[in-house]
C-alpha cells in the first residue's frame, strides 16, 4: 500500500493535485491523505507527476510525502477498516 500525504497552500494547485490522485486510483482517507494499491507502476506515475508537474509550483512551505507500508503490519480503525471489505448491496 502506498500512502500520499500533502500540505499545499495554493488552493488551485491543491485541488489539481487532489484530482490527479483520485484519477490515478487514490482513495481518500482524510482531507489530504490518500491510499493506493501498492504497485510499482502507480508509484512511478505519482513520482513523475509530482516531479514534472507539481514540484515546480510549490511555495516554501508546501510538501508531499509518499511512503509505502506493508498491509500485513498496517493497523486500521474506524471507517478505514471498511475500505478493505467488499460490501454487497441489494
Amino acid at each position: 500500500m502506498v500512502i500520499v500525504s500533502y500540505d499545499i497552500s495554493n488552493t488551485k494547485l491543491r485541488t489539481r493535485f487532489s484530482k490527479m490522485l483520485l484519477k490515478n486510483g487514490g482513495i481518500r482517507l482524510q482531507f489530504s491523505v490518500y491510499e493506493f494499491n501498492n504497485t510499482k507502476r502507480i508509484l512511478d506515475i505519482l513520482k513523475v507527476k509530482v516531479e514534472t508537474i507539481f514540484a515546480k509550483e510549490f511555495d516554501g512551505g508546501d510538501s508531499i510525502f509518499i511512503f509505502e507500508t506493508d498491509m500485513k503490519t498496517a493497523v486500521k480503525y474506524g471507517n478505514a477498516i471498511h475500505r478493505d471489505t467488499d460490501i454487497l448491496y441489494f
